[in-house]
């Protein structure tokens, strides 16, 4: 299959056209465009648990695959980033025993096989691009090596525009379709609320978060409102 829609894609640095914020969305769409096997992608950017922004999701559905992943801590792109190695899984149902937090849930919103992939760099690690599935099965050879460049093309492409920032004496910060930035503010204001550790806060909001069966975000939106205060530590 012709890849070319693909490769232009991802080549094209953020910002290079005046769209900087349609960068990651052109490289997910065109995954889902190219890839036989792929019905919708993520691009994700992370650095730690508590630390990541959805940079691109090829649809809704996408989109809320993402955030049910940061909401459980777990899933085929948390283990991809913290390994530096692809994550395939063709059946969920099968390796559902690895995340159980996130499986239940994701499996419920029709998802049935994920690829995860590192974009890294040496011992660089900036995020993880993910392909899934609305039915079991695995990618083809060909199709995992293409994804495999495709994580490596979008990895050289966002430290290039990091460089090009820096060089600029500007901020390198990329426009995301889900930002994550209300759950690290609430973090740490639930943190200095309570006097406990922001590895401590952040575990209580996605206690919270899962045993209610809501969205993180949604949870840290309502500490910053006030409409929940999580001064128990059962939840």
């Amino acid at each position: 299959m012709e890849r070319q829609p693909l490769w232009t894609a991802i080549a094209a640095a953020p910002g290079a056209d005046g769209s900087r914020d349609s960068w990651a969305q052109r490289v997910c769409l065109a995954c889902v465009e190219t890839l036989d096997q792929v019905d919708a992608a993520i691009l994700s950017l992370r650095a730690d648990p508590r630390s990541e922004e959805v940079l691109g999701a090829s649809d809704p559905w996408a989109a809320r695959l993402a955030e049910l992943e940061y909401t459980a801590g777990e899933g085929p792109g948390a283990e991809a980033f913290e390994t530096g190695s692809p994550v395939l899984v063709p059946d969920l149902t099968v390796d559902q025993v690895r995340w159980p937090g996130f499986a239940q849930t994701a499996l419920a919103t029709g998802l049935a096989a994920a690829f995860a992939f590192p974009l890294r760099f040496g011992a660089i690690r900036l995020g993880t691009l993910e392909l899934v599935r609305r039915r079991p099965g695995g990618l083809t050879s060909a199709e995992t090596r293409d994804a495999a460049l495709a994580a490596d093309l979008a990895t050289a492409a966002l430290l290039r525009q990091s460089r090009e920032a820096e060089r600029a004496g500007l901020e390198f910060a990329p426009r995301t379709v889900i930002s994550y930035q209300d759950v690290h503010i609430a973090t740490g204001m639930l943190a200095a609320q309570l006097r406990i550790s922001l590895d401590d806060a952040f575990a209580r909001l996605r206690a919270h978060a899962y045993s209610t069966n809501r969205p993180l975000l949604d949870v840290a939106k309502d500490v910053l409102e006030r409409r929940i205060t999580l001064e128990e530590s059962s939840e």
